[in-house]
């Protein structure tokens, strides 16, 4: 499974004593298999550290998890479990680490879940109250890869210098010449056989100009102006 990890730089060595704290699963390295919001996640880092945004691709080798025997939990949606493993690991007060899971699968508790949330705890929002609002919030996902053991299930992959940029380009392309949504266009070039030449370096389309590739792409989803 592709995943993706969005900062302001580039993760070159994954170090777990650099994670933050009294994250929704705990301490760890969190990725998403859904790129329009880790291309969210990426931009708003960015605009903290007043840095560019950057998103790193990883390969989360499944078939690893039988050999290694890792301790995995997996929320399939937001639950009532869900919040109160969350709840736990954001404690200030527990104690580190929280739990003992190698790898912990689930929704997140982006910024409008986290209002609720608070509210919650403070005791204005009853619990059943919240459980039913989690059920129309959109779709999120997460996994936090929380020992040093349990890395060994995420390869990098390394794009070819430049990718970045056109990447970039072509998607903003997407949606200016052809009205489409940001989603749109990024589930329409991250899902196309062009993107996946892009990255092969035997084609060596990575090269050339990003035009070439962005006429390549049209080609394939057949869009005329």
């Amino acid at each position: 499974m592709k995943v993706y990890h969005g900062s302001y730089m580039e993760i070159d060595e994954i170090d777990l004593s650099k994670s933050e704290l009294y994250r929704d699963f705990g301490r760890g390295f969190y990725v998403t298999n859904l790129r329009e919001q880790v291309e969210y996640w990426a931009k708003r880092k960015g605009r903290i550290a007043k840095n560019k945004a950057c998103v790193t691709e990883y390969n989360f080798i499944e078939s690893a998890l039988e050999h290694w025997k890792f301790r995995i939990l997996r929320f399939p949606a937001y639950s009532e479990e869900w919040l109160d493993f969350v709840v736990m690991n954001r404690n200030p007060n527990s104690p580190i680490p929280v739990h003992d899971y190698d790898i912990v699968e689930g929704p997140v508790a982006d910024d409008k879940v986290t209002l609720r949330l608070d509210i919650y705890l403070e005791g204005n929002l009853s619990r059943e109250a919240f459980l039913k609002e989690l059920k129309f919030f959109k779709r999120t996902h997460q996994i936090c890869f929380c020992t040093q053991r349990s890395l060994q299930a995420l390869e990098r992959i390394h794009k070819k210098k430049f990718t970045g940029v056109i990447d970039d380009e072509i998607t903003q392309s997407l949606v200016s010449d052809y009205n489409l949504s940001e989603r749109e266009a990024i589930d329409a070039y991250f899902e196309s056989q062009t993107y996946g030449m892009l990255n092969d370096e035997s084609t060596g389309l990575y090269q050339k100009p990003w035009t070439e590739t962005y006429q390549l792409l049209l080609s394939e989803l057949k869009l005329k102006k």
